[in-house]
């Protein structure tokens, strides 16, 4: 889908972008596409080559192939003036432990424009710092430092904010305000990129995703759509389960079927949600016809975790991210 380029088409681009090392291939022809003035989720397992991406993005390790673009600058031939618009925090964030956060912050802004200095207490007050800036960051959870790595990518006012697993070591309450935050960047008109292995946090605050596995995209565009395109399953309490099994496992729209305790569990494959709602009434149609009572039948939830287990290794795995 095309973004709207009153918002300025992509805000970051890459074009088959691959980072070997030795024989070991971390990212693996990557075509990313960020859409400018949204939440963007780059979700995958750890391990999966999020970090190695974003290091290629800053410049901070050159590609092995490929090529790049941050909000229109090639990269890296034009690294400097994309990264004057950008806001970064790759990996966890680093701090001076002996000053307080706030003397952190300025020793930050001390190294770009004048007007840097103007944006900490508002930065601090953006992240919920504020009340702590004056503790030194040797004392901080480290929750609390990555909401001043956070602070500290405010400081540039940039268009474009790239965040490396910005949720870790928060706590629930710590969630909620950082997605706010989040919202509120967006709402201003920036682009934040996210890279995550929390599918429920990029479900909640992300607007698009790619989800990559094993340093590949795997699938890629707005979230629901993406949800939309995973397995889907309803839950049927029927009489005479056993004939139930083979009657609906004739429908085009199952996948497969099972007696799950007191109901059968119907696997959908990948559908609209209109073709959803559709194959559940035919299904309900298909039983009552052959004589059966349906007493329940539970439409389907789509969800990020459904489509990333059926496009990732962690489904053979049988592991949930």
């Amino acid at each position: 889908m095309e973004p709207d380029m009153m918002q300025g088409g992509w805000a970051v681009e890459t074009c088959r972008l691959t980072k070997r090392f030795g024989d070991r291939t971390a990212v693996d022809q990557v075509d990313l596409r960020v859409p400018a003035g949204t939440a963007f989720g780059y979700l995958g397992p750890n391990g999966a080559g999020k970090t190695t991406l974003i290091r290629m993005l800053l410049g901070l390790t050159r590609p092995t192939a490929g090529s790049m673009r941050l909000l229109g600058h090639p990269v890296p031939r034009e690294r400097s003036a994309a990264l004057q618009q950008v806001g970064a925090m790759a990996e966890e964030p680093r701090f001076l432990d002996h000053l307080t956060g706030r003397e952190n912050l300025r020793v930050n802004a001390a190294a770009r424009e004048p007007a840097a200095l103007g944006r900490i207490e508002a930065a601090l007050e953006r992240v919920g710092l504020r009340e702590r800036a004056g503790e030194r960051v040797a004392r901080y959870s480290t929750g609390m430092r990555q909401r001043l790595g956070v602070a500290r990518c405010l400081l540039a006012d940039p268009e474009l904010l790239i965040l490396d697993e910005p949720a870790n070591g928060l706590d629930p309450a710590g969630i909620a305000e950082f997605r706010q935050m989040i919202r509120a960047l967006v709402a201003e008109g920036r682009t934040v990129m996210l890279s995550s292995h929390l599918l429920d946090e990029v479900e909640k605050v992300c607007d698009a995703a790619a989800i990559v596995d094993r340093g590949r995209i795997v699938a890629q565009g707005p979230v629901a759509e993406l949800s939309a395109a995973g397995a889907r399953f309803l839950a049927v309490q029927v009489s005479e389960r056993v004939r139930a099994l083979s009657v609906v496992a004739a429908h085009p729209a199952v996948r497969s079927a099972t007696e799950d305790g007191q109901q059968l569990c119907i696997s959908l494959g990948p559908v609209a949600d209109a073709d959803v709602r559709a194959a559940a009434a035919s299904i309900n149609r298909l039983l009552v016809e052959a004589g059966m009572d349906v007493w329940r039948l539970d439409l389907p939830i789509a969800t990020l975790e459904e489509r990333f287990l059926q496009v990732t290794h962690k489904m053979q795995e049988g592991v949930a991210a």
